[in-house]
């Protein structure tokens, strides 16, 4: 019954769904493409066998590619379908593996709509990234026979309280998930309190420990840096949102009274903020280069990254990380990318999306958590101890090798999967 009354609440707001698409579309024009994909109306595959991948947007996208990359070297044969929400998400999926997968928007949560994809992708198994739940894909999944496995889910306190409030549509979600891989034991407990029968759990651990360095990444970083200036101390601000760059342009004043070479980099977390982001830094009386228009920014104060998918490049050139998305209450971005290439990281106060990762590198000193009021003096005092920068880098790269694994296990998972379901 609460399903019934989900789906027909779902469907009345679809116009408004729409019409919020085509408004986003203003700044992001991905939002009008495409648009009958998000009704299930994709190209159909020939024959079934699909392994079907959900990664919402591109930070999902990022963290599955390790797990995408081995699916398609084990299963050559079969056709791997992933799914994205957003144009930027999207956009990575194209960029990451072009042509060797199929692609497009995740439908709305409709059963007309989940009939006609599952109709025309015939998966024999969906890869669900994180935790991506809906009631109609779930129930249609299950009416279907196509097994669900819910990869590298995590669950904060918050989020848990969320689900506990929709009980009645909660519970069944979870009851008709073949199996569920967490990231943490908290986060599978999280899952049991709502309903999830502990059969079907297994801690994985983190996928995003799995994080792979592309060959020639060094030599990349210290071509960007010598462009930069090499022997400028570089501070970086990585999957910023609204408020945050205000923040670190504040601290920068302060800054380069004491290092006058000093850089910063901002790198805005969602593109159409590139624009305002840049208008800001020049009303502020910064000098400014960007990265789209490949000034070396040798001259520069601040230097924005209106890129897509080049994160790893720009942190490897970094010597301070400070990550985006917890100096504001958006939960915080992943700390493990700057971690892995040996870089200090420092987290605001707001990082419940990787609660459990950022007390572990806390823990061991290879992130420090600071506020709004005291990042200014926090980032100085990196900047004047070498030694203590290097000394948190290395904890957290050793922190991330002694947790890689995740792929593996999760591979497993969907063989498993793809057994149980063979016909």
């Amino acid at each position: 019954m609460a399903r019934l009354g989900y789906t027909v609440f779902l469907t009345l707001i679809t116009p408004i769904l729409l019409a919020r698409l085509w408004w986003r579309g203003r700044k992001n024009p991905g939002y009008r493409q495409r648009i009958v994909e998000r009704f299930g109306a994709v190209t159909p595959l020939p024959h079934r066998g699909a392994i079907w991948v959900h990664a919402v947007s591109v930070g999902e996208t990022l963290a599955a590619a390790p797990l995408i990359e081995q699916l398609l070297r084990q299963y050559p044969q079969r056709t791997i379908w992933i799914t994205s929400t957003t144009p930027t998400g999207a956009a990575q999926v194209e960029r990451l593996f072009g042509d060797r997968v199929r692609r497009s928007f995740m439908p709305y949560d409709l059963p007309l709509c989940w009939w006609l994809f599952l109709r025309r992708t015939k998966p024999d198994c969906l890869v669900v990234m994180e935790t991506e739940l809906w009631p109609n894909l779930l129930a249609c999944c299950q009416q279907r026979g196509v097994p669900v496995l819910l990869a590298n889910a995590r669950l904060s306190e918050r989020s848990a309280r969320g689900y506990a409030r929709l009980s009645a549509l909660t519970r069944p979600m979870l009851q008709r998930l073949t199996h569920v891989a967490v990231q943490h034991q908290v986060d599978g407990q999280r899952l049991l309190d709502l309903g999830l029968p502990p059969s079907r759990l297994s801690v994985c651990g983190s996928i995003k420990y799995d994080v792979v360095v592309p060959a020639g990444l060094d030599e990349q970083a210290a071509a960007l840096k010598q462009g930069w200036g090499k022997q400028r101390p570089v501070v970086l601000l990585a999957s910023s949102h609204d408020g945050e760059e205000s923040l670190m342009l504040a601290a920068m004043t302060s800054w380069l009274r004491r290092w006058p070479e000093l850089l910063l980099v901002l790198v805005p977390r969602h593109p159409e903020r590139f624009g305002p982001v840049a208008q800001a830094c020049l009303e502020q009386g910064f000098t400014l280069a960007q990265r789209s228009t490949q000034a070396p920014g040798n001259d520069a104060q601040v230097y924005l990254a209106d890129s897509m998918g080049e994160m790893l490049l720009l942190l490897a050139a970094a010597d301070v990380v400070v990550m985006g998305g917890s100096l504001v209450p958006r939960g915080g971005h992943n700390p493990i990318e700057p971690a892995v290439l040996g870089k200090p990281v420092l987290m605001g106060p707001h990082y419940f999306n990787f609660q459990t990762v950022v007390d572990e590198l806390v823990d061991i000193g290879a992130v420090q958590l600071t506020t709004a009021v005291t990042l200014a003096g926090d980032v100085a005092l990196l900047l004047d101890h070498p030694e203590q920068r290097q000394q948190m880098g290395l904890a957290g790269y050793n922190q991330v090798q002694q947790n890689q694994g995740a792929v593996a296990r999760l591979v497993a998972n969907v063989a498993t999967l793809l057994s149980d379901n063979a016909h």
